[in-house]
């Protein structure tokens, strides 16, 4: 449905995207994430044919987009993250024009545009200004204008981005249902969305993809965390030997404190083992906890060398001048 080879994109010397693959499947939900300048909205924008790639390809529904652009556009649904409205035009009229955008025939135009609505809960204000609409009902408005033309492949840049709680529950159920028919790529900075209705995430790393994980892979086989006041040289060994621990490694070390790492597939039992023959050796056991592995957890280890990387990037302009 959209595959992606070696894409990247350059703002003069500012490496935007850097080398980028990936592919996805039809009826794929898939969570786009990054901190701010990852290349998140430049990924988007390439995909969606409004933005040159500097190098690689895209094909969209087996479209090349630098060949068939218009034919692959047509297969797009896209919310940008600050979706263009007109503030004069009432619902309905913005509907109608985003309708004879994406050449919908004139006989199919109303019930497409009722159908739009419907879905997104906007029939109390189908007739009011745009400019007169909350914050969430104007992103609702992108949304539906978004879904009009029935796209196979929906890419939405923060789809509930001032919606309440509630409106955010509907949001989730109607991403569920386009994914019956379309293959959606979400962007959002809240993970819990992505959690909620992704199966699969992407994480962009300063310009760079850093992860590709179906979601259902993180935290299969979290370790055993054991803090203790020895050294690793007496703590490795006897550890490593106990029933059903693959693996013992040093995490951090805090003052007199060391924080080891256990390899395991069965934490429960492992865990027993482990006090016991702490509590056998004669050694204070200061923290035993299975190790966080939830979407936070791993956005964070995968994005924690952003610094890093720029500070690498800019001594390296540095030294060529």
């Amino acid at each position: 449905m959209i595959e992606v080879q070696g894409l990247s994109r350059n703002y003069g010397g500012l490496k935007a995207v850097q080398d980028v693959s990936f592919s996805i499947d039809r009826g794929e939900i898939v969570g786009l994430l990054g901190h701010n300048g990852a290349g998140k909205t430049t990924i988007m924008k390439m995909l969606t044919g409004y933005l040159e790639p500097s190098g690689g390809t895209i094909r969209i529904d087996g479209l090349d987009i630098a060949e068939r652009r218009r034919e692959a556009q047509r297969r797009i649904g896209y919310l940008p993250e600050n979706c263009p409205l007109y503030p004069e035009m009432t619902v309905l009229d913005y509907l109608d024009y985003q309708a004879s955008l994406h050449a919908i025939p004139p006989q199919r135009r109303a019930p497409a545009i009722r159908r739009a609505v419907e879905r997104t809960e906007l029939g109390a204000k189908a007739t009011a200004t745009i400019a007169t609409l909350s914050r969430g009902y104007r992103q609702r408005v992108g949304v539906a204008q978004a879904i009009l033309h029935e796209p196979v492949i929906l890419i939405l840049d923060e789809p509930t981005n001032g919606l309440d709680p509630s409106q955010i529950q509907h949001m989730r159920g109607l991403v569920q249902e386009l994914s019956i028919d379309a293959t959606l790529i979400i962007s959002t900075h809240i993970l819990q969305e992505v959690e909620a209705v992704c199966g699969r995430v992407l994480i962009m790393r300063g310009g760079r993809l850093g992860l590709d994980s179906k979601l259902d892979a993180i935290g299969r086989h979290p370790r055993l965390l054991v803090t203790l006041d020895q050294a690793p040289g007496a703590v490795e060994p006897v550890l490593a030997g106990l029933e059903g621990i693959q693996g013992v490694s040093l995490l951090e070390t805090e003052g007199d404190l060391r924080r080891f790492a256990l390899e395991t597939t069965d934490l429960r039992a492992a865990s027993t083992r482990v006090a016991r023959h702490v509590t056998e050796q004669g050694w204070p056991l200061y923290g035993l906890e299975p190790e966080r592995q939830d979407l936070e957890a791993l956005f964070g280890a995968v994005t924690s060398s952003d610094l890093e990387m720029d500070a690498d990037a800019k001594q390296s302009e540095v030294a060529h001048g």
